[in-house]
């Protein structure tokens, strides 16, 4: 599977974005995706996971609430629709997926995108 993020960009604090990252190679029907972050002198990050057919989804703390995941297997592409953005929100943010089905755990994930950069002034 090739994943391409895209999406990212320079908001203002409780602005919205919206990242896509479109699939190809693949069945994109079989894997769960998900969203992570990496902020500067961070590790990387568990933010949102998708089932397979889009019926379950899971959040990290810090963005429930705000932060929406959605999949949609006709186009071949998971979204993450963020909103009321905060300064640590800002990181770089990469879409994957994984065989696994249902699975937070990073190394657990078969495939990954380049990475789109969301930037949140205060």
């Amino acid at each position: 599977v090739q994943l391409q993020a895209s999406g990212g960009g320079l908001v203002q604090d409780g602005d919205s974005l919206r990242l896509s990252c479109a699939a190809s190679g693949r069945t994109f029907s079989n894997y769960a995706m998900g969203w992570f972050r990496q902020a500067p002198g961070k590790e990387r990050e568990f933010v949102a996971l998708i089932s397979r057919s889009g019926g379950s989804t899971s959040y990290a703390d810090s963005v429930k609430g705000r932060f929406t995941i959605s999949k949609d297997n006709a186009k071949n592409t998971v979204y993450l629709q963020m909103n009321n953005l905060k300064p640590e929100d800002t990181a770089v943010y990469y879409c994957a997926a994984t065989i696994m089905g249902w699975t937070t755990t990073m190394h657990e994930y078969n495939y990954w995108g380049q990475g789109t950069q969301v930037t949140v002034s205060s």
